[in-house]
């Protein structure tokens, strides 16, 4: 934000009654306030790109713990299957 101080003390003198001196100080409160509280246009692309990392980095990491928990998915039924089979094999020879 440009606040030209010598600018601004003198609209504010003219429109208010206050002093350039007083028009300057408050001037300069005011943008020092600005420039401290306000984000710049700058300040949230730099937000907005360490945003877009720390998404994409939590992509990969969630992908990897979805391919990871398939694969123990995958790991449990064929085992629940070799374990069934076992079992059917045992009742077949039992049967003969």
């Amino acid at each position: 934000m440009d606040l030209d101080k010598p600018r601004v003390g003198r609209n504010f003198d003219k429109s208010t009654g206050l002093s350039e001196e007083s028009a300057k100080e408050i001037a300069g409160v005011f943008r020092q306030t600005v420039d401290e509280n306000l984000a710049s246009k700058i300040d949230l692309e730099q937000v907005r790109s360490e945003l877009k990392k720390d998404i994409e980095l939590l992509r990969g990491e969630l992908q990897k713990e979805i391919a990871e928990s398939k694969a123990g998915i995958i790991r449990l039924i064929v085992a629940g299957m070799l374990v069934a089979q076992a079992v059917l094999i045992v009742a077949l020879v039992k049967l003969l």
